[in-house]
């Protein structure tokens, strides 16, 4: 990400100028930076992820958002658009531009965002108290990383790999690996 400028800008002037943008800005203390594009593979994963949430989440207080929709990390004066959020918070319904407690966030690794999605995005969402899973979805192979928050507060981190069920204890549910990678091309080369 590429900051746009170094001016500061405040949280509402963020959200007003960023209703009026194609593309999609992420706000960070009063800095804001450019989203980058994504590869099919990211599509892909991402689409098929939003798919089985949304059947599963059907008809449930729960609501799955893809990729447009922000999150706000009030105390840190941030807000990031997650590859996919999942809300189950009263909250949230009442907020139609972002959400501010999400149980579950998944993030689709790529190159330029990987070591901020692995570092300090997590770090950053770690203060979410409604966040109970961070997944981490690699598109250049079949694996899965679930951070999964413990009653003591820590972290606990299981991963996935080809042929095993995917399990989101956030939202009771089990989902097989070949679902979320289905049409996915691990030929595609890292770039």
């Amino acid at each position: 990400m590429i900051a746009l400028t170094t001016n500061y800008l405040s949280i509402e002037d963020y959200l007003q100028w960023e209703e009026q943008q194609e593309e999609k800005h992420e706000y960070v203390d009063g800095i804001i930076y450019a989203m980058a594009g994504a590869t099919e593979n990211h599509v892909s994963i991402t689409d098929n992820f939003t798919a089985i949430l949304r059947s599963h989440l059907r008809g449930n207080p729960c609501k799955a958002f893809s990729s447009d929709m922000k999150v706000n990390i009030a105390a840190k004066k941030i807000y990031y658009y997650p590859d996919l959020l999942v809300t189950c918070d009263d909250h949230d319904r009442l907020n139609k531009s972002h959400k501010a407690y999400p149980c579950l966030i998944i993030e689709v690794l790529s190159n330029s965002t990987e070591a901020k999605d692995r570092g300090v995005k997590f770090a950053n969402y770690q203060t979410l108290e409604s966040l109970q899973e961070y997944v981490l979805v690699n598109q250049w192979e079949s694996r899965i990383e679930v951070f999964r928050r413990t009653d003591r507060k820590f972290w606990l981190l299981q991963t996935y790999t080809e042929g095993e069920l995917i399990e989101l204890q956030s939202i009771n549910l089990t989902i097989p690996m070949s679902a979320i990678y289905e049409d996915v091309d691990f030929s595609e080369s890292i770039t």
